[in-house]
């Protein structure tokens, strides 16, 4: 089995999330910013990394949210001949400089700040309303709801 470790920013200002769309395989979805790590790199740089090249945007991670798994059965796979067991750790973030601006090269074409009321009618991957659920559960004191 292969393994994937991702981590992800679930990042909201007022009435507005900042999602990432993802395109690759022929297949398109808006995801949140965020995607594998590299190397010996931590989840939270890793986050931060990934929210800059996908969004233009520089963050600060607020907290774990939550981790989420899932095994992609090695016949749904683009690549690779064996079953992946990916991890994708959820963070909450907030921007705190740069400028929106289109990845260029990589797994995403577009970033784009939606409001959180047109998510249900967005082609998403699943991970967006596992996150939201995550940050939903969030306890008043800040505490994250899983580990």
């Amino acid at each position: 089995m292969d393994i994937r470790i991702a981590a992800y920013g679930v990042i909201i200002r007022g009435d507005e999330i900042l999602l990432s769309h993802w395109n690759q395989h022929g297949r398109s979805a808006w995801t949140l910013p965020g995607g594998g790590i590299e190397g010996a790199e931590h989840p939270l740089e890793a986050a931060r990394r990934e929210i800059r090249e996908e969004t233009g945007y520089d963050a600060e991670i607020d907290r774990l949210l939550g981790i989420d798994t899932m095994v992609v059965p090695a016949s749904k796979r683009h690549h690779g001949s064996a079953p992946l067991y990916a991890m994708r750790i959820v963070y909450r973030a907030h921007v705190v400089g740069g400028t929106l601006a289109n990845e260029v090269g990589g797994s995403s074409d577009e970033a784009r700040w939606f409001a959180l009321g047109e998510v249900d009618s967005l082609t998403r991957v699943s991970l967006l309303d596992i996150a939201l659920r995550m940050n939903a559960e969030e306890p008043a004191d800040g505490a994250p709801t899983r580990a």
